[in-house]
Parts: C-alpha cells; structure tokens; sequence
C-alpha cells in the first residue's frame, strides 16, 4: 500500500503523524511512505531521518495526499478538502460531532474516514486516544497554574501554598484518563483537589489511587454548582466518545467563580463542557477573559508539547497503520471489532451512531453497507 503522511496545516499543529520508526516497520512490510518536506521538523525529525528510514520525501502536500492511505494528526483543515477523493482511507483525530465541514466533505467525496478517537475496545478502553489524553490532563493543570499567576491576569495564588497559607483549590470534572493525569499533577503541587464523576465505582478507583489525597464526590447539579463556585482552577475533563460533549457547566456557575480564577475544557476539540467558552482559541492566543475568568479553550493542547505527542501517538497509532496496510480496510474490519468502530464515514454515510447523533445527521450501520 501507498501510504501519505502531509504535513499538519492547522495553527500551531507541530506533531507528526508518523516516525522513522513507523516508517521502518511499513517499508520492511513492502508499503511505501511518502512524508511531506519538512512535516516532522515540529517534532524533531528531519527528513533526512526519514530518508534513512525508507520513505520518499515529497514537496507539496498535494503529492502527501495522493496515496489509498492517509495518516494524520488533526482534522483536515478546509484547504486540504481539496485532496479528498472517492475510497480514500484517512486515519487521524476527526472529531467530527464538533466538526460539521469536514464531516460534510468527506461524506461528498466518499471518503472513509477512520478515527484515532472512537477505536474502542470491549473493555471501553480508547487505545489512540489514551496517550493524548494523558498529556492533555497533565498539561491542563500546568498551564491552568501559569494562568493564575496575577501578571497572566489570575488571582495570584501559589498552587501548593506555603505554611500557614491555604494551597488552591483545583476542581476536576471528570475521572478518566483526562482527569486522573490532570489529579496527578495537581497533588505532587500540594493543591486541594476534589474530582467529580457520575460512576460511583471509579470513584472508589481514585480514591485508591490517591489515598487521602483526593475529594471524591458525585457529578450531579448540585455538587458541581457548590465546587465550581470555589475553585480556583477548573479543569473539564469529560468525555462522550465520539459525541458531543455534554454542557455540565452552566455561565451561571461560572459567574460565581471569583475574579482572576481559571477555566480549562480540554472536551473542546468535543464542544466543550463548560458553557461559557464560546469558542475555540489557539496555542498563539490561547485564553480570553469572560465574567472576569481566565478561559483557556485551546482545542490541540498536545500540539504544545510536539516531540513528546507525536512519539506517544505513534506509539499506538502505528500498530494499527501496519495492520491497516497490510489487511486492507475490509479484512481489518472483519478481524477487529475495536478498529470498525473507529469508522465515522463510510461509502459516504456516517456509520458511527455517536458521531450522527452530534452531527444531527441520519446514521446508517455499518454492516448494511459493508460486504
């Protein structure tokens, strides 16, 4: 199989969908591998690393798009729609119930469009999400802290305190892998943290997990409006695969917040969970303020630390490119039952239901149109 890797379009998108190593395992599995000039240098890989590797380096991203298979990082942004064409495979981060244009244009250009984030396991585990996850729940709680800092516009509390002076309060909604890596790095800071989920049982989980760390309590109306009011830092860390995320923060609660406090939603790239982000900003711009609150909606948060991101996805991603290659997409879906579900469009319908019920679009199950 001939296999594109172009370079990320999207602002401040400097990870890599694939490695040297990558594309070692697919060149020693007599796939080919054409790598846009210059798509890795955001991450520290060159081309010549590439080269060395196997692949062909090619110089525009027209030449990157015009294989069977494409592997990417981000959603196609809407300059590259123009390379869609008719049984394409793509395979990247879609995220499509927030995305309506490209779903639309992959659906018109028929297009199969697989997603890292809907491959699900049995067990409900996300493999191609998990290891982004993890980076965006720690790096939430890292740039939540710098924004509390007064000179960034925060209230001016040190997250940890000192003695004789309270630590702040960090309030986490949600306890997968978002909110239990975004714990960890709000207690080795000495912060008060509390974590709410509507499973009871994973909150048992974190209380293990963090012995007398932690405040535990059930995600319901009540208990978030009561915790959001005294948070200094909110982190929302919720996830509906494929669908959009739900709105657990209303603007009321937020206007409870005190002046200077901070507002992370790392479900935005999903919608967002918190109300009063109104849109999506950028690595470059990353946060505005909104009844006096720091909100930071940056949609790509592991795209800030590009050469730890890129080697963490193609850690989990790349098994599944060789699959991929080496199966052809019906046999892979015949054999893997975690990797069907990661097909949102296919044959020009959208056979994720997840994905249809954000989008409000008609969906059509998969083994209806597949022979």
């Amino acid at each position: 199989m001939k296999i594109g890797v172009p370079k990320e379009v999207k602002q401040d998108e400097n990870r890599v969908a694939m490695t040297p190593s990558g594309v070692m395992s697919l060149k020693n599995s007599g796939h080919q591998v054409f790598i846009e000039t210059n798509a890795g240098v955001g991450s520290g890989i060159s081309d010549r690393d590439y080269q060395g590797a196997g692949a062909v380096i090619v110089p525009t991203a027209e030449e990157a798009w015009a294989h069977e298979l494409i592997v990417k990082v981000k959603e196609p942004q809407k300059e590259e729609f123009a390379y869609f064409k008719e049984g394409q495979l793509l395979f990247t981060y879609l995220h499509l119930a927030a995305e309506t244009e490209v779903a639309d244009a992959l659906i018109s250009n028929k297009v199969t469009g697989i997603a890292y984030e809907t491959i699900q396991k049995n067990t409900g585990e996300l493999p191609l999400l998990t290891p982004m996850s993890e980076i965006a729940g720690r790096m939430s709680v890292q740039v939540g802290v710098h924004f509390l800092e007064k000179i960034q516009g925060g209230k001016g509390v040190l997250v940890g305190g000192v003695p004789g002076v309270e630590p702040a309060n960090i309030v986490i909604i949600g306890g997968g892998f978002v909110g239990t890596n975004a714990a960890k790095v709000a207690v080795g800071l000495g912060a008060n943290v509390t974590m709410l989920d509507i499973n009871i049982n994973r909150l048992r989980e974190l209380e293990d997990t963090f012995p007398g760390k932690i405040t535990t309590l059930a995600s319901n109306e009540y208990n978030i409006q009561t915790q959001v009011m005294k948070a200094d830092l909110l982190v929302g860390a919720v996830l509906v695969p494929g669908a959009r995320a739900p709105k657990l923060v209303t603007e009321e609660m937020i206007q409870s917040m005190e002046d200077g406090s901070v507002v992370v939603d790392v479900a935005v790239d999903q919608g967002g969970s918190i109300e009063s982000i109104d849109h999506v900003t950028t690595h470059e711009n990353p946060v505005y303020k909104k009844h006096g609150v720091t909100h930071y909606a940056v949609a790509n948060i592991p795209g800030a630390v590009p050469k730890t991101a890129t080697y963490a996805l193609t850690n989990v991603t790349t098994p599944y490119v060789l699959k991929l290659a080496n199966l052809g997409i019906d046999e892979f879906i015949r054999k893997d039952s975690a990797f069907a579900k990661g097909l949102n469009t296919y044959k020009g319908k959208i056979v994720h239901e997840a994905v249809a019920q954000g989008l409000d679009r008609r969906y059509v199950e998969l083994h209806t149109i597949f022979h």
